[in-house]
Parts: structure tokens; C-alpha cells; sequence
């Protein structure tokens, strides 16, 4: 059954393969396919043109300054990155997961389940800033104080409130909680502001140095940053330094230890890893570090991680691997065994659509001519055995014309299947001819 299967496929394959008009339609076919091939690969070498959304959060943050310092910086790189502000950290994570935003700076030591949001980087660390009123010296004074955590949407109040229960107060109970984001704190009137108001931010920060100079705010020191860190990962042991807000009067007046917190920068799954690779270029080039008088660590890129690695930080960390790492050598490897393969197979098909070899004609052989010659022969044999002879003069003579007929087609080179039918007539021939001699002269 298999090789009657196989036999009825083969003659269809050649029935196809003989028809000028399935050949010319399949290799049209074929090379479309190909083009289609050939034009991805193009497309993958020539430069590509990207636009993302981005968001820094609060318009007055430093987020929001970082992500517009690098728009600037990978806006000739073919990727352009449109800012866009949101209310906080939570608020960002929520949108890139929808794909409403391609990419997010937020507050690290979140760890919120959002899907689809890819982990890109992981900068370096904001500080927390708690600002209050002259007359609180350390955190017990926070009792009984209003505390602005900022927007309920944003990353600081889960850090803020992760710090105060440390230090044994509870909201409702040792402090009360306000949410007033940075635009709606700057429009209060001084008496109506909370005595203490937390942020985050990189130091200086502007929003900071415009409480403290028009308010007259100074700065809480965190005593047990080293002490949290222990208990999570996502804390940094940091410092602000002294006179980083004021001279007269110092603020602070010496160096002081608070918490840091890394930021991270998140894009959501479906961004392409190119876009990403760009993105991290810019993001770590000398031009923006010094625009931004702060070093990006490119080491710390996978501190902190909450979320899944993107693709793009992938391909931009393997740039630095050797040309010939085992890696490299095997994609090599595969690269080589694909393009035997394909090179293979497009003989095959080439060979195919060429159409059929001609079929050999089969050769035209004039066994039957001396058949028909040698059964003559053989019938005037006959004859002279018949009694009485009636005519020996026209056997002689069709003898003759077999015997013509015989040796034109002998010197034409006639073909054969039977070699001994030559041989075999012309001694029938003789054989006849002889009898025929004798019955003449009898």
C-alpha cells in the first residue's frame, strides 16, 4: 500500500512538474515567498523609527526631568519619546500594564503584581526627604503631626508608610495621613500645610529646596537606614549632605542619613527590545550623565528587579560579550547549517522547475522488416519443394528483391533488438538460393 501511495505521488509530481503553466505558477509563487524573506531581513539591517510614551510622573519631579533630559538624548537615534506626567508610581505601573504607556520611571520597592511590565533598569537611588517644621527634632516629634505621603496613586506613601510602621506609629493612630500631590502643596498658604511633608526625590531636589527656603522647613534625619536595609532589599543606606537646601540657617546642618530608594525604569512587554536597546544607549551615554550631574551605573542595571527582564536589556548587556563566545559560536554554527540547508533545497527546487529531463525516445528497431524477410524466404523454400515447380524464374526474382531489401537496410545501419536475425537470413539466403540453382539446371 505505502510504495502504491508512493508511486502515485511520484506520477503526479511529474505530471505537475511537465506542466509549463503549475511550474511558472509555483515558482512565482516561490519567489514571492522569498522576497517576503528577503525583505524582513532587510528590514531588520536598515535603521529603525520608534515613538514610546513615557512617563517621570509629577511634572514638577525629578523624574520628570530625567525623562525629558532623555527625550533630548535619543531624539537623533531615531527614537522619539513622547513625556507624559502621571500622579505617582502605582498610577504608571497601572498604564504601561494596560498599554496605555510604553515606559514608566518609578519608585523602586514597590512590588505591586502588575502584567505584562518588563523590568528595564534599575537607577540610582532617590532619597527620602522628610521635611518638617522647625520645632520636630527626631521621629518621636512625628506623633500626632499631619503627614503628607503624597498622592494615593504614588510610590512614596507605600515607602513612607513601610518607614513609620518601622518606627512603631500607625496611621490614624500616631499621625494622621494627607495625599496632597506637589501642585496642590505648593498652592497652600503656610498655615494650612502639614507639619510634615515626605517626598522623593534625587538631592537637590527643586520641590524640596522650595519648601524649605519659602516655608522655612528643615530636614528630618532617618537614624536606621542600615537597620532597614537588612529587612529590605529595596532600601539603600544614603545621605544628605549638609547645607544641601540652606546656608543660613544650615538645612540640614550636617551630613544626614536617610533612606534611598532606587529608581527603576519599566516598559511594558509588547515594546519593541530594539526600542529598548536604544532607549539604554542613551540612558547610559556620557552627553546625558553629564547633563544630569549624576552617574548611571550600569552595573546596578538588574538591582531591586521586581519584574521580569525585558528582551531589550538583554540584548543591550550581551553588546559586551566577546565576538567568539561560545554563545556567539553556536548562533554561527546554526547560521551556517541554516544556510546549507536552504541553499540545498533551493537546487532541489531549481532542478525541479527546469521541468521533466526529456524522456529518451525509445528506439524504432526493424526486427520485424527481417521477420517478414527471413518468413519469405522460408515460404519460397517451400515452394521448391512443392512438385511440379510451376514458375523458377519468379522465385529467382523474389529472392533477389529479399535479398535487396535485406542489404539496403544492412547498409543503412538498421536497429536491432535480435542480432542473430542478420545472420539467420542471409544464411536462409544462401541456403535457398542453392536449392534454387538446382532445380534450374534439373
Amino acid at each position: 500500500m505505502a510504495n502504491e501511495a508512493q508511486g502515485l505521488l511520484n506520477d503526479f509530481l511529474k505530471r505537475l512538474q511537465r506542466s509549463d503553466r503549475i511550474r511558472q505558477g509555483l515558482a512565482w509563487v516561490l519567489l514571492l515567498v522569498l522576497l517576503s524573506f528577503a525583505g524582513h531581513y532587510v528590514y531588520e539591517v536598515l535603521p529603525q523609527h520608534y515613538s514610546l510614551k513615557i512617563t517621570g510622573g509629577d511634572i514638577l519631579g525629578n523624574r520628570h526631568y530625567l525623562a525629558s533630559a532623555l527625550r533630548d538624548e535619543v531624539a537623533t537615534t531615531g527614537l522619539l519619546l513622547d513625556v507624559l506626567p502621571t500622579k505617582g508610581s502605582q498610577e504608571a505601573l497601572a498604564l504601561v500594564s494596560e498599554g496605555k504607556l510604553d515606559l514608566a520611571l518609578i519608585q523602586g520597592g514597590l512590588d505591586l503584581p502588575f502584567a505584562r511590565v518588563n523590568h528595564v533598569a534599575t537607577l540610582e537611588p532617590e532619597l527620602l526627604h522628610f521635611l518638617v517644621r522647625p520645632d520636630i527634632k527626631d521621629m518621636a516629634g512625628l506623633r500626632g503631626k499631619r503627614i503628607n505621603l503624597g498622592s494615593k496613586s504614588g510610590g512614596t506613601r507605600v515607602i513612607a508608610k513601610q518607614l513609620l510602621e518601622f518606627s512603631g506609629m500607625k496611621d490614624g493612630v500616631d499621625y494622621v495621613e494627607t495625599n496632597l500631590d506637589t501642585e496642590e502643596l505648593l498652592a497652600q498658604r503656610k498655615d494650612r500645610l502639614p507639619e510634615v511633608i515626605v517626598i522623593t526625590s534625587f538631592a537637590p531636589s527643586n520641590v524640596a529646596d522650595y519648601i524649605v527656603q519659602q516655608f522655612g522647613y528643615s530636614l528630618l534625619e532617618i537614624p536606621f537606614p542600615s537597620s532597614l536595609a537588612l529587612r529590605l532589599g529595596w532600601v539603600a543606606d544614603s545621605k544628605i549632605m549638609s547645607y544641601m537646601y540652606s546656608v543660613q540657617p544650615a538645612v540640614p546642618p550636617r551630613d544626614q542619613k536617610t533612606v534611598g530608594v532606587h529608581l527603576q525604569l519599566v516598559a511594558n512587554a509588547q515594546v519593541d527590545p530594539r526600542a529598548v536597546f536604544k532607549l539604554l544607549e542613551g540612558l547610559y551615554s556620557p552627553d546625558l550623565q553629564v547633563r544630569l550631574k549624576m552617574k548611571m551605573n550600569e552595573d546596578n542595571i538588574l538591582s531591586s528587579a521586581s519584574y521580569p527582564l525585558s528582551d531589550g536589556t538583554r540584548l543591550f548587556m550581551e553588546r559586551k560579550n566577546p565576538l567568539f563566545s561560545s554563545a556567539t559560536l553556536k548562533r554561527i554554527e546554526a547560521l551556517f547549517g541554516l544556510v546549507l540547508s536552504v541553499g540545498s533545497t533551493l537546487i532541489v527546487v531549481f532542478k525541479w522547475f527546469r521541468g521533466a529531463p526529456p524522456e529518451t525516445p525509445v528506439p524504432v528497431t526493424e526486427d520485424a522488416l527481417f521477420v517478414t524477410l527471413i518468413e519469405r524466404v522460408l515460404a519460397l523454400d517451400k515452394q521448391l519443394d512443392e512438385r511440379p515447380v510451376i514458375d523458377l524464374k519468379a522465385l529467382e526474382l523474389e529472392l533477389s528483391d529479399v535479398k535487396a531489401q535485406a542489404l539496403q537496410r544492412i547498409q543503412a545501419n538498421a536497429v536491432l533488438s535480435n542480432a542473430a536475425l542478420v545472420p539467420n537470413l542471409l544464411a536462409a539466403l544462401a541456403d535457398t538460393r542453392a536449392r534454387l540453382g538446382h532445380s534450374i539446371q534439373v
